[in-house]
């Protein structure tokens, strides 16, 4: 079966395919054999070494405390950034130029930055300018690093999801009499955000992530942070990367599963029922174009 973009492999193209495929499964098992004896050369393999993980106290005392400020940080980040992204992103849309204008500024500017410079000044100015306690300004300055860049990107996000929609919604909700304001809060986000979905939880994993550049740089307690004192008590340094990283990969798989499901609810829930309104919905909608003549306001038909 062929398509615009893909032609079906004759059988020349699914023979290369197969001997590729073989090819590449026969390396990878090479390479994860080399891995595995060159870490049991250095004794990397000793049950001693990986035998903190199996015990509570690993986990209690520093990976459970750090993943759980690694999860705060992430989540008053989002919190945050979500709605002023969907501000900017929609201001950057608007038709007032002294709005759209300062609205790009921002948003450009701050997409620029790298987010760890981001919070490397955000903590000299709670140092210098502010009363913040030394404990809490960690998590001050990574919040608010994540908050700056991370809105920024999700400004581009709802923009996108906006504009990606068919013209038609936009100009069906201003047939009906709707206003810029009721067609974007009513008609167009409520369909963006179905759309926007895989994004933003992408950029969620993204800020689950970065959370790491605070605890490297500015002493945050998250949880690559505190595996270093976990690493520096049991000397397992090699191990307690690759818990670290599988506690990681385990935490973005459920962000991921996650978004899935809730984004396969929305497109159900959003599916049309088939029903017709009537002239008491329309009503509700919009009472003045409701009555006979559309912007006329007057109800006798001639």
């Amino acid at each position: 079966m062929t398509s615009v973009l893909y032609d079906t492999p004759g059988p020349r193209a699914k023979r290369r395919n197969a001997v590729l495929s073989v090819v590449f499964v026969v390396l990878l098992a090479l390479l994860v054999w080399w891995v595995w004896r060159t870490m049991d050369d250095k004794g990397q393999l000793k049950w001693a070494l990986w035998q903190p993980f199996t015990t509570s106290q690993a986990w209690t005392t520093y990976l459970l405390p750090g993943l759980g400020d690694t999860l705060k940080a992430a989540a008053l980040s989002m919190v945050i950034a979500l709605p002023l992204g969907a501000f900017f992103g929609i201001a950057r849309m608007s038709d007032h130029r002294w709005v759209r204008v300062p609205a790009g500024v921002v948003v450009e500017f701050f997409r620029s930055i790298p987010v760890l410079l981001l919070m490397l000044f955000a903590n000299e100015f709670f140092a210098r300018s502010t009363n913040v306690t030394t404990e809490d300004r960690p998590l001050y300055a990574v919040v608010t690093g994540l908050v700056l860049y991370n809105a920024s990107v999700l400004a581009e996000v709802v923009r996108a999801g906006i504009l990606a929609l068919p013209r038609g919604q936009t100009e069906a909700a201003y047939a009906i009499g709707l206003r810029k304001g009721q067609t974007m809060t009513s008609v167009l986000l409520p369909q963006a955000v179905t759309a926007m979905l895989p994004a933003i939880v992408s950029q969620l994993v993204v800020i689950v992530k970065d959370t790491a550049l605070g605890g490297v740089m500015i002493g945050y307690t998250e949880l690559l942070n505190t595996r270093s004192t976990l690493a520096a008590n049991y000397a397992n340094v090699i191990q307690s990367f690759v818990v670290v990283a599988v506690v990681y990969v385990v935490v973005n798989l459920i962000l991921t599963s996650f978004a899935s499901w809730l984004e396969g609810r929305l497109r159900r829930s959003k599916r049309s029922t088939g029903a017709v309104l009537g002239a008491e919905d329309m009503e509700e909608l919009n009472p003045a174009a409701v009555g006979g003549t559309f912007g006329t306001g007057t109800s006798d038909a001639v």
